[in-house]
Formats: structure tokens, C-alpha cells, sequence
């Protein structure tokens, strides 16, 4: 049986991951790029949903590939340096630095992506899953935010019968972090007001789930 890492190795871990996951790319990109401060535009999120709005798509693509890659990168730099379960600690780490990140005053994207990017390096079946669940629900329903939802509510289900009980826990946590974050969605999703992907927008409507 392997050994256990030591608790001051995993604290490094998820701080590693923190700070790696609270790299603002949305915001950084859009400024080197000219098009100023992204958070006061559209819903005011960083991730690439909003990026979007900004009308360059290939901004928007390299946002989602670099939101999705610090994910995957903080749980693999752990797994290859300080074995499995930094990585999960790094993991987790990383979805809350993209979530809150210190620099912008806790207030940072969604989730979405960087938690994809998680799952996917963390356990790759459990990561095609959750993105073929999102792309199922998004085609039936039409909601992004609801997509989402169901992607993350789904992971540690599947990660409890593919994988180990430790990433159940940790895409649990990741789950949970991803509902609070969409809070207003699930406000909007229940009283019918959620704009449906592809349908106009209007300023109470601008907050899909994003990155």
C-alpha cells in the first residue's frame, strides 16, 4: 500500500492549485488584446462565455483552453511531483482559485471550465462523461446553466462507481462550489426566466454559466 503524503504537502498542493486556478486569463487576454476590462461588459464574468460578447471568438476559445488547462495542469503537476492525492488537493484547489481568486477580490468565473479540466486529468472517463452530459442537456434544454448543473451533479456519482471514493469527495466538493456559484441561474431556472443558449439577452439575462 502506498504511503500516505504528509498534510503539509497536500496544504501545498491545493495552495499550488489555488494560485495557478486564480490566473485570470478572461481578463488578462482581453486587455492584451485591447478590449479593456472584460468585468464590465455582459454579465461582468471572467470566463470565456463572456469573452464571447466582446465579438473575437478566437479570444473566447483560448480563454476556455487556458480556464480548462489550468485545471488539468495544477492536478497533474501534483499527480507527477507529489503522487495522487496532492493532486486531488490541487484539484480542488484550483476550481476554488478560479472561483475566488485573491487577486480580483474573491470574485472570479463559474467554474465550469476549469472543473471540466479537472475531471478530465483527474479521471478521463469521468471527464468525457460529464462533458457528453453537458452537451446532452444543453441540446435537450437549450440552458447552458442547467448543463452544468447536471454535468457536475453527476461527477462524483460517477466518479464513486468508476473511480475511488477520494475523487468522489473531491467532485463533490468541486459540485458543490459549482451550484453556489450558479445560484442565481438556479433562482432564474426555477422561476422560468433563464435565457435558453442562442436567445437575446437582456441585462437581467446575461449571467449563463460561464467558465
Amino acid at each position: 500500500m502506498a504511503a500516505e503524503t504528509a498534510p503539509w504537502l497536500l496544504v501545498i498542493a491545493a495552495l499550488g492549485g489555488y494560485l495557478l486556478g486564480a490566473i485570470p486569463f478572461g481578463l488578462v487576454l482581453t486587455r492584451m488584446a485591447g478590449l479593456g476590462d472584460v468585468r464590465k461588459i455582459g454579465s461582468g464574468n471572467i470566463g470565456a462565455t463572456n469573452v464571447l460578447r466582446t465579438g473575437n471568438k478566437p479570444l473566447a476559445l483560448a480563454t476556455l483552453i487556458l480556464d480548462s488547462g489550468k485545471g488539468a495542469a495544477a492536478t497533474l503537476i501534483a499527480l507527477a511531483l507529489l503522487g495522487p492525492d496532492a493532486a486531488l488537493a490541487a484539484a480542488g484547489g484550483s476550481v476554488l482559485g478560479h472561483l475566488f481568486p485573491v487577486w480580483l477580490g474573491f470574485k472570479g468565473g463559474k467554474g465550469v471550465a476549469t472543473g471540466l479540466g479537472v475531471l478530465l486529468a483527474a479521471d478521463w472517463r469521468i471527464g468525457l462523461a460529464a462533458c457528453a452530459i453537458w452537451l446532452v442537456t444543453a441540446f435537450l434544454t437549450r440552458f447552458s446553466s442547467l448543463a452544468a448543473l447536471v454535468a457536475f451533479a453527476a461527477a462524483p456519482v460517477l466518479s464513486w462507481f468508476l473511480a475511488t471514493p477520494e475523487l468522489a469527495g473531491v467532485t463533490l466538493f468541486i459540485a458543490v462550489l459549482v451550484f453556489i456559484r450558479h445560484k442565481t441561474n438556479i433562482a432564474r431556472l426555477l422561476a422560468g426566466t433563464e435565457p435558453k443558449i442562442g436567445k437575446k439577452k437582456d441585462g437581467a439575462g446575461t449571467d449563463q454559466a460561464e467558465g
